[in-house]
């Protein structure tokens, strides 16, 4: 009976140590960078972020020898990094050593970032910082599958074809005798256009945001083909033929700073203004 309470006392005063131990690591880090704490206190997260603000979760896992077997650290990144341990070592040395890992992967997720903003990526829908591929949009329904180095982001990325044959065959030939003038100088979009001979298309809600955008001079000539027939007191009959309603329309537009869209119903609400317009003119 002694025997197991002095074996419990030793263990709570064990636990008691690598508690406040622990506390007093975590301290250093920052309680603020702080996200989750397993109740056994042998799991961690913490929030970091890189140089361009991006947010990054490293999870680091401890065991009952901590701390003189080193903790396993896993996180969001194409590859972890190899923790250097020594006894003396302590959770900061953890999270300084991400860190730096961070800071070598900045241009590798930089240039994925460009990808996203400026491509029609249609494969990952949600990427993830792990990811170092993506499926572009190239026109003639025609894809390609890029594969990003992460160590060299700029370096010529390997690549894959996906379409109808004939389509494929002709870029894989295009890309083949290309190759060579792909340059780290260049910004790495322009490398890849170059490469394919094409422009590439834009992601595809950028293409939806321009086609809203309307112009009242570039909107006339989508005004319906049509002539009117006014009927004024002098019993005079005119016909206003399609150039005059295009003309009135821009005028009217220009001055008025309102142009009717399709959405807003008939045309023919407007075209009545106009006709309005010419009959006062007549009177």
């Amino acid at each position: 009976m002694e025997h197991n309470e002095q074996t419990r006392c030793s263990e709570l005063a064990k636990s008691s140590t690598f508690y406040r131990s622990l506390y007093s690591e975590i301290e250093e880090v920052g309680w603020e960078l702080l996200v989750r704490l397993g109740g056994d206190l042998t799991f961690l997260s913490f929030r970091i972020l890189d140089a361009k603000s991006r947010v990054h979760f490293v999870e680091i896992e401890l065991d009952e020898t901590y701390p003189k077997s080193p903790p396993r650290a896993s996180a969001d990144v194409p590859y972890i990094f190899d923790l250097k341990w020594s006894i003396s070592s302590r959770l900061k040395d953890v999270v300084q050593q991400f860190q730096k890992h961070l800071e070598k992967l900045q241009e590798f997720w930089s240039t994925l970032d460009d990808i996203d903003k400026s491509l029609w990526v249609v494969d990952p829908k949600q990427p993830s910082r792990s990811m170092s591929h993506r499926q572009i949009n190239i026109g003639n329904d025609c894809f390609i599958m890029l594969y990003i180095n992460a160590d060299d982001p700029k370096s010529l990325p390997e690549c894959r074809f996906m379409g109808p044959d004939p389509v494929v065959d002709s870029f894989r030939r295009i890309w083949q005798r290309n190759r060579r003038k792909w340059t780290k100088d260049r910004p790495y979009l322009e490398n890849i256009a170059c490469l394919l001979e094409t422009q590439l298309p834009r992601p595809i809600d950028v293409q939806k945001n321009d086609q809203q955008v309307e112009c009242g001079i570039c909107y006339a000539q989508c005004l319906p083909m049509m002539s009117w027939e006014i009927t004024v007191e002098a019993e005079l009959t005119i016909d206003v033929i399609i150039l005059l309603a295009i003309r009135l329309s821009i005028a009217f537009a220009l001055g008025t700073g309102c142009v009717p869209s399709p959405q807003q119903g008939s045309h023919s609400m407007f075209y009545s203004g106009i006709v309005h317009t010419v009959q006062s003119q007549l009177l």
